[in-house]
């Protein structure tokens, strides 16, 4: 048997010099974290200590000849060694990560690992190669001197009990499990070849849609280590993959619309992003779809004919309304549509990177059970902006976001990175002026779409 230990950066540098020295029947008994150099204790470098064996040529072909009693697993086999540079960063996260959760199941499965840090063992370490005799002497020998307030004679007994701590099936299929998992995931790039050219393409494609390098990792990562198939991943593989990605991302982030049991839809955000028109929309999907009486307040009294675009709205809809400028104006005209089942109030357009602004909007709104806030938003504004404004009112209560102005652009990614700041739910969105139709429902698979431009092919 040889036991060699190493000291490396990472464990894809270890599993390559394991596998180049020891050959792909090694087993990694324990890896651990240390520093090293360093001045005075300052300035020292993390590092990872990792120990493996593997079995002799005598002893490998005594194995074959009668029953088994190595002390260690045969391994799955792995893959050619990885190349630390064409391995992503995420990957190497990853193995590091299953590395810090195994580390105790590995302490616990082999004895000498326990005692590695101790000056007995680490000697024999030192010598690179020991023999099993040897080694199973010293790990008894180490264990019976940490005991405390008991002296144990180290009897034949005691070594067979240790030996038969190797024997565990469960623990060793633990640890070939892990090492398969991390010879995986050091070698997702499929030993010489990068991440394949079709993610590539998707990568691009996310990017230049703006959605966050963050959100475009994460989704590409782990399309890339759901693919089990052999051989290159094409083009119709590659967005199946990440298609999944996004759908899972959306769960949970994906309104219903207006609610039944609510009566009043506040509806805020800044200037010019057509909140005015967006009312319109909706009041008439409620109307027409739903049968339901609508009523309309407007508080926008700053913006120059903003009253009577939202009258002409209400006349073709044929819906009471009513200007309002105080808290004490918005609970009259509460008041007087009791007879409405649904209340849509439009606020004023204003500068709502202030937050001033934001606070003296939310003194006129009147939030309970029966009432929704919905933030409009354009997507041809820029996505910074979008995030300060909602910020901004996040900090008085928002429910649902509204996105506008998507045949204005060509890009939706900031509506992705938006919901995944914020815990909001998008539940509509519009691409046009046309009242009713321009209005879209949020859905999972039209979101998915848009993202990837199917719906523009």
């Amino acid at each position: 048997m040889r036991v060699k230990r190493y000291i490396v950066e990472t464990m894809p540098d270890a599993m390559q010099k394991i596998r180049t020295e020891l050959g792909k029947d090694a087993v990694i008994l324990s890896t651990k974290e240390m520093k090293i150099g360093g001045f005075l204790g300052m300035f020292q470098k993390k590092r990872i200590e990792v120990i493996a064996a593997t079995e002799s040529g005598e002893s490998a072909q005594q194995s074959d000849s009668k029953p088994r009693q190595a002390a260690y697993p045969a391994t799955v086999a792995s893959p050619a060694p990885v190349a630390r540079a064409s391995v992503p960063a995420a990957y190497r996260k990853s193995a590091q990560i299953i590395t810090d959760e195994r580390k105790d199941q590995l302490v616990h499965v082999a004895a000498p690992v326990r005692t590695a840090d101790s000056p007995a063992v680490r000697n024999q370490l030192e010598r690179q190669e020991v023999s099993p005799e040897e080694l199973m002497d010293t790990q008894i020998n180490v264990a019976s001197e940490e005991m405390t307030g008991t002296k144990l004679a180290v009897s034949q007994s005691a070594k067979e009990t240790a030996a038969a701590g190797y024997k565990d099936d469960r623990l060793f299929e633990e640890i070939q499990q892990m090492k398969a998992m991390m010879s995986k995931l050091a070698s997702r790039d499929h030993g010489e070849q990068e991440l394949p050219e079709a993610l590539i393409e998707i990568q691009h494609r996310l990017t230049e849609q703006g959605v966050s390098s963050e959100l475009v990792e994460e989704w590409i990562s782990n399309a890339f280590l759901q693919w089990t198939d052999e051989g290159p991943i094409d083009e119709e593989a590659a967005v199946r993959l990440v298609r999944e990605q996004i759908l899972n991302f959306l769960d949970g982030r994906i309104g219903s619309g207006i609610s039944d049991s609510s009566r009043i839809v506040y509806i805020a955000g800044p200037t010019g992003v057509g909140k005015t028109t967006t009312i319109a929309k909706l009041a008439a999907d409620q109307i027409f779809r739903r049968q339901k009486k609508v009523g309309f307040i407007t508080a926008d009294t700053y913006r120059i004919s903003a009253i009577e675009q939202l009258r002409t709205y209400a006349s073709i809809l044929n819906v009471p309304i009513e200007v309002v400028q105080s808290p004490g104006d918005v609970h009259r005209a509460v008041q007087r549509f009791q007879h409405c089942d649904l209340i849509f109030m439009d606020t004023a357009g204003r500068n709502y990177l202030n937050e001033l602004f934001v606070a003296e909007l939310h003194s006129l709104l009147s939030r309970d059970e029966q009432s929704e806030t919905y933030l409009v938003l354009s997507l041809t504004s820029k996505s910074r902006d979008m995030k300060k404004i909602t910020d901004n009112f996040s900090r008085y209560g928002l429910d649902k976001v509204i996105f506008t102005k998507l045949d204005e652009t060509d890009t939706c990614g900031p509506m992705f990175n938006l919901i995944r700041e914020y815990p909001l739910e998008l539940t509509y969105l519009t691409n046009g002026q046309n009242v009713p139709d321009d209005l879209l429902t949020a859905t999972p698979e039209l979101l998915v779409q848009e993202l990837l431009g199917e719906r523009r092919q």
